[in-house]
């Protein structure tokens, strides 16, 4: 099969981008140490904090010992009332839309069985229902509604005289039934590490050519300006796609983390993730005339990127304004769907809607790289 011209000459220049990256023992360094380096230390080591718990309240007593204890959640500055449901029904929809992070369920007869004499009345059942998706989440939440139960069960034997523990705390994680913090760090990780990827070999590919003075050397070739660029962007965003699957597998294998969702589904968001750290690369490649330049201003960008991801504090806490800032970074976006595959077994139906800004993020920034790039030409 003869392959047309343009193609041709496609094909050369990538060839000539792998084997530019490979031969250089920097490049080597920079795509294979730091990346599994960092998915070992995060691993094991990350962890978040929890500055907010919306939750809702299943109340099936009604009684008077209920609504005391109803008012000591009210009352609790760390805790959040966004719901009250009236059915079972309701409960699911709220935890897996992430309207809530924990249901308070008190049973039918709770204030009958603290009123009731000894020993009857030991035994009155609270039920907590937490999302386990953000596992260290779960657990300090499940501390702070400990911190509530046990001074109410205090306050409430000093009143009666007697001894033991009228409220027992029974507690239930979704998605996460163990609450294992590596099933919530480590799919993050694959973005994170994608990103880093894929800006740092893409950030220096054209002040590559500038700093060894091959630039205009590619200016005078056969190739346009619209090849070049795809040229340039291929590489990257195949090594990211390459990398992105190397840590699925030791995500999987190694830590093992199920992947309970689609497959296709998270590889579609992964070529939409990398389609815009490309264009968000090859946009910091046309301003930098050298790879120091390039490689601060892919720090610049990575930083920030990272922090206003959801990977380390969660956007809801974010002020905002800072919240309206996390709308044009792609990682926000990809850490949603890659945490919903793993942890929810969410497919295509459930993450169009974070597709789509990706993909605009994408476009948009190959679209500005594109002209930086044209207009810096000539």
């Amino acid at each position: 099969m003869t392959l047309s011209p343009a193609l041709t000459r496609l094909l050369a220049l990538i060839v000539k981008e792998f084997l530019a990256l490979l031969k250089d023992p920097k490049s080597r360094t920079v795509l294979i140490g730091p990346p599994l380096i960092q998915l070992i230390v995060f691993g094991y080591a990350a962890t978040f904090e929890l500055k907010d718990i919306p939750y809702a309240v299943y109340n099936e007593d009604r009684g008077a010992v209920s609504r005391t204890l109803e008012a000591a959640f009210a009352g609790a500055p760390a805790f959040r009332r966004v719901a009250t449901v009236s059915a079972e029904r309701e409960i699911a929809p709220l935890i897996d839309n992430r309207e809530v992070l924990l249901v308070i369920h008190i049973a039918p007869r709770f204030s009958e069985r603290l009123l009731a004499p000894q020993p009857a009345g030991i035994d009155a059942p609270l039920q907590v229902i937490i999302d386990g998706r953000n596992s260290n989440t779960a657990m300090v939440a499940l501390n702070y509604v400990r911190g509530i139960v046990n001074p109410f069960n205090r306050q409430w034997l000093r009143g009666r005289g007697q001894a033991g523990a009228p409220a027992v705390l029974e507690s239930r994680a979704w998605f996460n039934p163990n609450l294992e913090s590596r099933w919530f760090f480590v799919p993050g990780i694959i973005g994170m590490l994608a990103l880093i990827t894929t800006i740092l070999v893409t950030a220096m590919t054209v002040a590559r050519e500038r700093e060894q003075g091959t630039f205009d050397q590619l200016l005078v070739t056969p190739l346009r300006p619209g090849e070049i660029l795809i040229g340039k962007a291929l590489p990257g965003f195949l090594i990211g796609l390459v990398q992105g699957t190397v840590i699925l597998l030791i995500v999987t294998l190694w830590f093992r983390v199920p992947l309970l969702g689609s497959l296709p589904a998270l590889y579609c968001g992964l070529a939409l993730f990398l389609l815009s750290g490309v264009g968000f690369g090859l946009l910091i490649s046309s301003l930098a005339v050298t790879q120091q330049q390039g490689l601060l201003g892919a720090f610049l960008f990575m930083v920030p990127a990272i922090i206003l991801s959801g990977f380390a504090t969660p956007i809801a806490n974010m002020p905002p304004a800072v919240q309206a800032i996390t709308l044009i970074d792609p990682l926000r976006y990809f850490m949603v769907v890659l945490r919903k595959v793993f942890l929810e077994g969410a497919g295509f139906d459930v993450l169009a809607h974070q597709f789509w800004p990706m993909a605009l993020i994408g476009v948009t920034a190959l679209a500005l790289a594109s002209w930086l790039f044209r207009h810096r030409m000539y």
